[in-house]
């Protein structure tokens, strides 16, 4: 069993050419390329061996056969073991010294038609597989040989015997020449293609992961939008410090359900949930076109706060704008409001204390003497009304229209006087209404 497994192991990785499924977009083109060089140069031996044995005893066809046979050996040891650095190492020494070592064999530079420029692809696949700061010993190795076997068939070799035995004809050593030429640009061509292609394709990968995680970081922004007041969410981006800020001047709102636990106790959780995520939905939408802040819901209640931004400096306004356009969706839209519920809402304006809560499931939330009363003005409302204390009252007077103030007995405040909004005054609406847009 465990050798059939380490069997099917070897054959899938001979396949993969030793790709691992761990491997960088690096090191997979860099296998890639040298599997691919064998491969050119394993077919090239072929074809060079089937050439030699054509012509006859003329040229041996031992050296091009030992070193296909070598370089295919190299090959399965690597895809043995896996050991991709010794593989890369030795097989670019194959590629150097192998034609050094035929063109030795068979004689001088006109006898072995140039076979040393098989050895370019040794620096050349060095910088594709090493890089090109390594790739400079390899060309200066290929240099220094080739230097080499000229000074050695310049001094060494012996005169050109036409009767030999052993002497290549000029017009054979001619067309290998040629074929030793195109064959090697034509493999140099074909890998730096093949590199060029690859890079590309994992450029064209990159650019997607790229656009991805735009996306995915747009998304994350927008969620955390959803949650932050944006120069909030900024800070939040930019520093990992405890966020706590005083605001002098903020108007708070709640919105409470009537009779939430009495209609819920009908409902499916699933009912109860579309219900509430209706109506809520529907309010942030009213906090967004206002320039206000949602801040966050707690069951049934709804939280909303204006001053917390520069965004709109008629903040007050704003709020008492989206408690009227709350009480009249629930009083209107049946399509949002199925249930008929209704609401109290209660708005409070003072100095408060802002910040983000917790460390992985944070909140932002705010804190103060003004929320607490607009809790409980709220809490202690006629259902369709909306109450105001005293602050804010004095803001919106103007333009607002209110009933006669009541005193409020609040636990914690004890006697308090709030005010019932009931809509903006008619020469405000009127106004309104003939301003050009």
């Amino acid at each position: 069993m465990t050798a059939t497994s380490d069997s099917s192991g070897f054959i899938d990785r001979l396949r993969s050419g030793g790709v691992e499924p761990g491997d960088s977009e690096e090191q997979r083109l860099n296998k890639s390329l040298l599997m691919f060089a064998t491969g050119l140069v394993s077919l090239a031996s072929m074809l060079w061996v089937a050439i030699y044995w054509a012509l006859g005893p003329l040229i041996s066809s031992t050296p091009p056969l030992v070193f296909e046979l070598v370089l295919i050996g190299n090959l399965l040891v690597y895809i043995g073991t896996r050991n991709f650095d010794f593989f890369r190492v030795t097989q670019l020494a194959l590629f150097l010294f192998g034609p050094f070592a035929m063109q030795w064999g068979m004689g001088t530079f006109v006898d072995s038609s140039g076979i040393v420029l098989w050895g370019l692809l040794a620096p050349i696949g060095a910088i594709l597989c090493f890089g090109v700061r390594e790739s400079i010993a390899w060309f200066f190795a290929w240099v220094f040989m080739t230097v080499m076997s000229g000074a050695f068939d310049f001094y060494l070799a012996p005169p050109i015997n036409a009767h030999s035995p052993f002497a290549v004809p000029i017009r054979t050593a001619v067309v290998f020449f040629a074929l030793n030429f195109v064959a090697v640009a034509t493999i140099i061509y074909l890998l730096l293609r093949y590199s060029i292609q690859e890079k590309q394709k994992i450029q064209a990968r990159l650019q997607e992961a790229h656009l991805a995680l735009e996306a995915e970081q747009e998304r994350s922004e927008r969620l955390l939008l959803n949650i932050l007041p944006s120069p909030v969410a900024e800070r939040l981006k930019v520093s990992d410090q405890p966020i706590a800020d005083g605001f002098a001047d903020v108007t708070v709102m709640f919105a409470d359900i009537v009779d939430f636990t009495r209609i819920a106790a009908h409902m499916t959780p699933n009912e109860v949930f579309s219900m509430l995520n209706r109506v809520f939905s529907a309010f942030d939408e009213l906090a967004e076109r206002f320039g206000l802040e949602r801040i966050k819901t707690i069951g049934d209640a709804y939280m909303v706060a204006g001053g917390l931004n520069e965004d709109n400096v008629r903040f007050s306004e704003a709020i008492a704008d989206m408690a009227i356009a709350m009480r009249d969706l629930l009083n209107r839209d049946f399509t949002i409001n199925a249930a008929h519920l209704e609401a109290r809402i209660g708005i409070g304006t003072g100095p408060v204390v802002a910040g983000v809560v917790g460390k992985k499931k944070f909140i932002y939330d705010v804190w103060g003497d003004t929320v607490n009363i607009a809790s409980r003005i709220t809490s202690e409302g006629v259902p369709g009304m909306i109450q105001c204390d005293a602050p804010t009252y004095e803001r919106l007077r103007d333009r607002f229209e209110f009933l006669a103030p009541q005193t409020l007995s609040l636990k914690g405040k004890g006697d308090t006087t709030v005010y019932r909004l009931i809509g903006r005054k008619t020469e405000e609406r009127l106004s309104r209404v003939s301003a050009p847009a």
